[in-house]
């Protein structure tokens, strides 16, 4: 008697293709973080405390004594130029503000130094110090464009001048007198600075 083998029938469900693995990518390096300068990040940390407190009034605590010489530093302007302040001083009036484009209290300035170029004209000169917290070039250059401020524009991206003046906060403001002394100093949007040049101007 033979025997017979039996033989399977072959399988009818499809082979599953085999899934290739996808190459892992490669890990980016992470870019090492800038550090911050002591003076910018204190300045930031002021400021942002000086919008959540109240306004503060007339003559100003902090920054550079009144009754001191103006420090007639350089300070680079927008296109990264020298300028001396030694050339303003001990002419007429001289305002100064420290400020910035986020500045909510530069914001509020800005009227008041409208009015007293409005009320003095060629008689007082206003110069605004950015401090460049936060800042560019170009994001100042738009600004300027936008709001025309009546200020010659400086951009202080070495510093120089917060640690001249001790500047506290944005917003703050010293006015020198013709003689080249520091005649006021003032934070906040409610200070009269028309008042200010006019005791200087005598009028």
């Amino acid at each position: 008697m033979r025997c017979l083998a039996v033989i399977p029938a072959p399988s009818k469900r499809p082979i599953r293709p085999i899934r290739l693995i996808r190459p892992i990518r490669p890990i980016r390096p992470i870019r090492p973080i800038r550090p911050i300068r002591p003076i910018r990040l204190i300045l930031s940390v002021v400021s942002v405390l000086s919008v959540l407190s109240a306004p503060l009034h007339a003559q100003f605590d902090s920054g550079i004594p009144v009754g001191t010489k103006a420090p007639a530093i350089a300070i680079n302007d927008l296109d990264g130029k020298p300028v001396d302040l030694a050339g303003y001083f001990g002419k007429k009036p001289v305002i100064l503000e420290f400020w910035a484009t986020w500045c909510p209290v530069c914001s509020g300035l800005l009227p008041k130094l409208e009015a007293v170029h409005a009320k003095y004209g060629d008689q007082v000169t206003i110069i605004g110090v950015n401090v460049t917290v936060n800042e560019s070039r170009e994001r100042v250059r738009r600004y300027l464009n936008r709001h025309r401020p009546p200020f010659i524009p400086l951009y202080d991206d070495t510093g120089v001048s917060s640690r001249a003046y001790d500047v506290p906060t944005t917003g703050f403001i010293v006015i020198v007198d013709a003689k080249g002394i520091v005649a006021y100093t003032g934070s906040g949007t409610d200070q009269d600075l028309v008042g200010e040049i006019g005791k200087l101007i005598g009028r």
